[in-house]
């Protein structure tokens, strides 16, 4: 995990998680030191990146969710040199080998539903060796735990996540970090 990241989240385990744009403001103000961008498109994306760095946030932009570009490895190269996000998240294996080739930290998200998506998952990021781990939903704890002991990969826990009892048995569990949209949650 790039250092500035985990020294960030060591500092404040929450991270805002935007999923309206309209909630940027309340981000940029509040506690939290990491931001995930979960909305948007390519002509705001610039804007909004510098926005978030402006106010001395870090910014990871879920790649797959920007409307506008094609997951591939040529808009990961645009987004790198001239968007100059920290980081990205997705969900795609293929594209996290290539963006640690572009020395973009990388975070890989996974959604944890059943048994098999719990043993693909955990094979899917020792192939790929993502920076870190975004787990959904966050409310299963054990499951935190074990992907932290079998991966050895720092998790973000994320999807769900309600209450402070749920942050607190979350980071007990081992998570380093929980990305929510709930803005009342920011300001823990």
């Amino acid at each position: 995990m790039p250092r500035r990241l985990l020294s960030s989240l060591q500092a404040n385990p929450i991270v805002a998680a935007v999923n309206d744009m309209n909630k940027l403001p309340q981000a940029l103000t509040s506690p939290c030191d990491v931001v995930f961008l979960l909305k948007g498109n390519i002509f705001n994306l610039k804007d909004t990146v510098d926005k978030v760095h402006g106010a001395g946030k870090i910014i990871y932009v879920h790649f797959d969710l920007i409307d506008g570009f094609s997951s591939d490895q040529v808009a990961l190269k645009y987004v790198k040199e001239i968007i100059h996000p920290d980081g990205v998240i997705t969900t795609r294996s293929n594209l996290i080998k290539y963006a640690r080739d572009l020395n973009l930290g990388v975070i890989q998200r996974l959604f944890m539903i059943d048994s098999l998506s719990v043993e693909t998952g955990i094979r899917s990021v020792t192939s790929s060796r993502p920076d870190a781990i975004e787990l959904l939903p966050g409310i299963i704890p054990r499951i935190v735990k074990r992907v932290t002991r079998e991966t050895k990969i720092p998790i973000i826990s994320g999807g769900l996540i309600e209450s402070k009892d749920d942050v607190i048995a979350n980071l007990k569990a081992g998570a380093v970090g929980i990305s929510t949209s709930r803005q009342d949650l920011w300001e823990l």
